[in-house]
C-alpha cells in the first residue's frame, strides 16, 4: 500500500456486513461481504464486490444470480467465521446454518438475519483483484426487525478481522 494512504481514513466509511450466497448445479455457497450498495430505485439494482479468486465468485458468474442475507448486530463472531474464513470448495457452509430457499431459488441464511434479497446479475466489471457484480433485485423480504451489523462494530465491538481476499483487509492493521 502506498505511504500516502492512511487506512484509518478508509475505516471511517460506513459499511454493513452481509452474507452473499448463490447456487449452481445443486451446490450452494456463500461468503461474508461488506462491499454492497443500492444503485437505483426503479428498477432496484445493487452492486456487490467479490474477490476474483473466491469460490462464491465462480458460482455467481456461472449462475448469474446471487442473494444477500443482512446480518443483525447480535450475530456471534463464530457464525460470521463460518462464512468468512472457510472455503466452500471443501466445506458445506449451508450444512452448518439455518436457511431457506427464496422465491427465486437462491439460498437465504435465516439465522441472525434481518432481511433476504435475491438478485439476477446484469453485468460484471473486473476491478484489479475483484469483480463488481451489478444485480437487479427480483425479491426482498424482511425476516425480523432489528439493528443491522455495521463493519465498524464488527471490528470495534466483536474484534473481528478481515480475510486476506476482502476489499477491506487493510483494516486489519488498524487497531
Amino acid at each position: 500500500m502506498e505511504g500516502s494512504i492512511d487506512p484509518r481514513a478508509l475505516f471511517t466509511l460506513n459499511y454493513g456486513v452481509y452474507i452473499l450466497s448463490t447456487g449452481y448445479e445443486g451446490k450452494f455457497n456463500g461468503q461474508i461481504i461488506n462491499a454492497l450498495m443500492q444503485l437505483t430505485a426503479d428498477p432496484i439494482c445493487m452492486a456487490a464486490c467479490l474477490h476474483k479468486d473466491n469460490y462464491t465468485t465462480e458460482l455467481v458468474e456461472k449462475s448469474g444470480r446471487f442473494s444477500i442475507s443482512v446480518l443483525e448486530d447480535a450475530v456471534p463472531l463464530k457464525f460470521i467465521g463460518l462464512f468468512g474464513f472457510r472455503c466452500g470448495r471443501e466445506f458445506d457452509k449451508f450444512g452448518e446454518c439455518q436457511y431457506e430457499i427464496g422465491s427465486e431459488g437462491l439460498p437465504l441464511v435465516t439465522e441472525y438475519t434481518l432481511a433476504g434479497i435475491e438478485l439476477k446479475v446484469l453485468s460484471v466489471q473486473e476491478i484489479f483483484t475483484h469483480k463488481l457484480f451489478i444485480g437487479q433485485v427480483e425479491s426482498a423480504q424482511l425476516l425480523k426487525e432489528g439493528n443491522p451489523l455495521t463493519y465498524a462494530n464488527y471490528h470495534r465491538v466483536k474484534k473481528g478481522k478481515s480475510p486476506a481476499n476482502a476489499p477491506t483487509s487493510v483494516f486489519n492493521q488498524v487497531k
